[in-house]
């Protein structure tokens, strides 16, 4: 399995506007609303955009003094995250920057940026050597061993400090720790996927002061393994990754422990945004919607899902106002919140003689969307207005009897047009999320146009995308097949676990529905063929309960949260899985890798690559491929000249495949003559050479004639 991945920034198709009554009136006319939404989006940021009259009395509204003003409020993100005025919305200060770092018994003692790892920023002072370069993913292992400190300190206006809620966000904290503000512990982490929000307004002061404190990834998953009542397989990865062990007791992107294509980098440190958000009355803390056509008034609508932190003691009443321009809509909703976090859904419905242009895959029509704004007024004049794009398009997976054939067919329509999924799997790009840029991220996902694919199946070993990937997805119509991060193992389901599951769903559902690009909701990568292959060798008294700890993570939880949120797209349990058949033997089939259902995922070394009658002709091929070694341009910048041969320790250290240096001569063998150069170097460079000259006739059969012209 070869792939990608990031987590960069690219432009953002959404703005915030806000409205604070009784703030003056100064600043008409200067810069418009619409200006200041421009200025914003041509510099591809999330925009802050404060209508007129938001200001303060006396302060005039050029560009200038609106940066002089934030900076004075000790708003010193400047258009990078949500700033609102006093009512009804939040002031927000990054916490993003330069962080204070030491280990545990402080002998190393650095700054390093925020996003960002502990990794990253020892290289960036010199305390190590690029990670990626021989044996140092051996060599830095003491890196994820250590613990390490993060703190800070930072200044809070009296403005924003005798507001009713103030919170400390944490968008991202890889992965477990403990937070203390002012030498007070406010709360703990234990899950990388999960947005963590902590009430901070009775400790906040002028002059603060913030640690984090990390346990180490890998002596956790230890602890959490040593202690579980019954063993979890599989302990630890084979021997050959160098990798770590109890993966699976983590919440935190599995491949960091190692893999069979990447080494083993378990990180510690903020890999997202830290904010201070403060507020009265209330906050929405996210809004997200699905397209629905109702096929019985061939009708489309938008359900709308908000999510308030509703602070007063009393039920807070308003109103939602929808608009869409383009397609005439102009609606508006009574509402009620009650006090707490609240979720509100609301409907649009679109005159179904208005025609709606739909979003399409790549090669199959346009990516049209339509600018939906949405604003929320609520008694006293808070109010808050948010621009979203929207997206109309439809998703079904196709399975019904096929003639002449057993079994059931496994495909997807969009817009009520059969779809051929053409794709790659996608993993990280890198190993550290901070070193990943939008310009990377455009062209590795301009590459997967270019390349004629239409779909990425976002890999369950790795991560949840960023906003950014998703967006760029929508724009350039390519498909994505969502793994949750479940992958090559089984897991407890100690309530704690399902807690952290639970919330890490809630929230990733919340942040991803709203992309049309994301067409398949899928629980896990092959554990329900771990199970019925029997990767790991289960005692036959302790299949039942592992079968139980399956059903009540990937049905019984994930599932229900999936559906409850959004039924518009397929869920399948796992990939592969076998549809439907799947569901009738209770969800875990005999075979998965049943031909006649669902989709596989298909690997062989031992026959001829080069023939397509060895390869199977499934319902979907969701995984496949083969392996070749980079070009020497590539190999030269991590590697010395000792290692430039076939079979050097740097060679086999590199190959985390049992066996795999060997599997590709053998496919070679059958077509090519072995290279003989008398020159090291040259033999090297021509073995390398091969593996790639082997591996693109391999691509070519299994496409071209596996899968489509075999008869």
């Amino acid at each position: 399995m070869l792939i990608i991945y990031t987590a960069p920034k690219s432009p953002v198709r959404t703005s915030w506007s806000v409205v604070a009554p009784g703030m003056g009136n100064h600043g008409r006319g200067t810069k418009s609303r619409d200006q200041f939404g421009a200025l914003c989006k041509s510099h591809g940021q999330l925009c802050c955009t404060l209508l007129p009259g938001s200001m303060p009395t006396g302060t005039r509204a050029s560009g200038l003094i609106y940066r002089e003003w934030w900076l004075l409020m000790g708003l010193v993100q400047l258009c990078s995250g949500t700033l609102t005025a006093r009512n009804g919305s939040s002031q927000v200060i990054s916490l993003n920057g330069k962080w204070e770092i030491q280990n545990s018994n402080s002998s190393v003692k650095l700054q390093g940026d925020v996003p960002g790892c502990v990794h990253s920023a020892l290289y960036s002072w010199g305390i190590i050597k690029d990670p990626y370069i021989r044996f140092n993913d051996i060599a830095y292992k003491w890196i994820a061993h250590d613990e390490w400190i993060y703190s800070k300190t930072f200044t809070v206006p009296t403005e924003i400090r005798l507001l009713q809620r103030v919170s400390l966000v944490c968008e991202g904290i890889d992965t477990v720790s403990s937070i203390s503000l002012n030498s007070i512990l406010i709360g703990n982490t234990n899950n990388m996927f999960s947005r963590y929000t902590f009430d901070i307004s009775k400790l906040i002061v002028e002059k603060n002061y913030i640690e984090i404190k990390f346990r180490s990834a890998v002596g956790w998953a230890k602890e959490k393994s040593t202690n579980h009542s019954y063993d979890i397989p599989p302990e630890c990865p084979p021997e050959v990754q160098n990798g770590e062990c109890h993966v699976n007791f983590i919440r935190k992107a599995q491949c960091s422990f190692s893999w069979d294509w990447g080494p083993s980098f378990p990180t510690q440190g903020i890999w997202k945004d830290i904010k201070i958000e403060a507020y009265n009355v209330f906050h929405l803390d996210y809004i997200s919607y699905v397209p629905v056509f109702d096929k019985n008034t061939s009708q489309w609508m938008v359900v709308i899902e908000s999510v308030f932190d509703v602070i007063t003691t009393n039920p807070l009443q308003g109103r939602v106002e929808m608009k869409i321009s383009e397609l005439k809509v102009d609606q508006s909703r009574e509402l009620t919140i009650n006090p707490g976090q609240r979720a509100i859904k609301v409907i649009v419905k679109i005159d179904k003689n208005t025609p709606v242009a739909l979003w399409w895959p790549k090669g199959y029509g346009s990516q049209t969307g339509y600018e939906m704004t949405i604003r929320f007024q609520f008694e006293k004049g808070n109010i808050v207005e948010k621009t979203i794009k929207v997206y109309f398009r439809s998703v079904e997976l196709v399975e019904e009897p096929i003639a002449s054939s057993p079994g059931l067919s496994f495909y997807l329509q969009i817009n009520g047009i059969p779809i051929f999924l053409k794709g790659s799997n996608w993993i990280p790009a890198d190993s550290f999320q901070d070193k990943i840029s939008s310009n990377k991220l455009q062209i590795l996902l301009k590459s997967v146009v270019d390349a004629n694919m239409n779909t990425l199946r976002v890999w369950g070993g790795g991560i949840y995308e960023s906003d950014e990937f998703y967006q760029l997805c929508d724009e350039l119509g390519i498909m994505v097949w969502q793994d949750f991060m479940f992958a090559c193992a089984l897991y407890p389901t100690d309530t704690w676990f399902l807690d952290t599951v639970r919330e890490e769903v809630t929230h990733q559902m919340r942040r991803l529905k709203s992309h049309p690009s994301i067409i398949v909701w899928s629980a896990n990568n092959e554990n329900e063929a771990a199970i019925a292959s029997d990767w790991f060798s289960i005692p036959s008294k302790m299949r039942e309960m592992y079968l139980k700890d399956y059903l009540s993570l990937y049905i019984k939880t994930i599932r229900i949260i999936i559906l409850e949120m959004d039924n518009t797209r397929p869920f399948i349990p796992s990939s592969p899985t076998n549809g439907k058949e799947t569901i009738r033997e209770g969800w875990l089939a005999k075979n998965p890798y049943d031909m006649h259902y669902g989709d596989i995922h298909y690997y062989s070394y031992l026959d001829d690559c080069w023939n397509w009658k060895t390869y199977p002709r499934p319902r979907l091929a969701s995984e496949y491929g083969f392996q070749s070694w980079p070009s020497f341009s590539t190999i030269y910048k991590v590697s010395v000249p000792e290692d430039w041969s076939y079979t050097s320790n740097f060679a086999y250290h590199r190959q985390h495949h049992s066996s795999g240096n060997e599997e590709m001569m053998s496919q070679a063998e059958l077509h090519y003559r072995m290279p003989t150069n008398s020159d090291p170097l040259i033999q090297f460079q021509d073995t390398l050479y091969l593996t790639q000259g082997q591996h693109i006739p391999q691509w070519f059969t299994i496409i071209e004639w596996g899968y489509v012209k075999s008869d």
